[in-house]
């Protein structure tokens, strides 16, 4: 069993968000800054997540997500099936049909069971235990997000402001007058 980069991301992701929602809701864009994720792919899986009931979305100016239960009963199974990450070792993908019509393969039982204590470990692993951890590790939370806009180096250069006629006829007109 490999565990790709979307339950892997959804978790990392998951612990952003926890570390930092006491501060008020965590945009995307912060997280995907913070743990370089994609953010379209970032709303992608929080889509996955919000239909899961493990964050809450809040819309509008100083909006973006929260958890939707507390850290300690959001676990690190339910993280990674909300994002349709399969938790399965076999090549049936547990239909016991591993060689077709044949049945199953002299070693479903083996895959069965380190399946069973994949879900039993991942399922004993809480959101908050991983929070606590990485507090521990001495992760600095900043007290107020730091918004980054994309600023340019170079300064901006305000035009030189010319006192001349800008057409033929507004120079014909400068020398009617004259």
């Amino acid at each position: 069993m490999r565990l790709t980069t979307k339950g892997r991301f959804a978790v990392t992701a998951m612990i952003d968000l926890a570390l930092r929602q006491n501060n008020g809701p965590v945009t995307l864009a912060a997280i995907s800054q913070r743990q370089q994720i994609s953010l379209s792919y970032l709303e992608q899986l929080f889509g996955k997540l919000r239909r899961h009931e493990l964050v809450e979305s809040t819309r509008g100016p100083g909006g973006g997500y929260t958890l939707g239960r507390k850290a300690t009963d959001i676990t690190v199974a339910d993280i990674i099936v909300s994002v349709d990450e399969p938790i399965d070792a076999t090549q049936c993908g547990g239909k016991e049909n591993c060689l077709g019509d044949a049945g199953r393969c002299m070693t479903h039982e083996l895959w069965s069971a380190l399946n069973q204590r994949m879900v039993e470990f991942l399922d004993s692993v809480t959101l908050q235990k991983l929070v606590d951890e990485q507090i521990a590790k001495g992760v600095q939370v900043e007290d107020k997000p730091v918004l980054r806009r994309a600023i340019s180096s170079t300064p901006v250069v305000k035009p030189i402001r010319v006192n001349a006629p800008n057409s033929v006829f507004a120079l014909g007109n400068v020398f009617a007058k004259s």
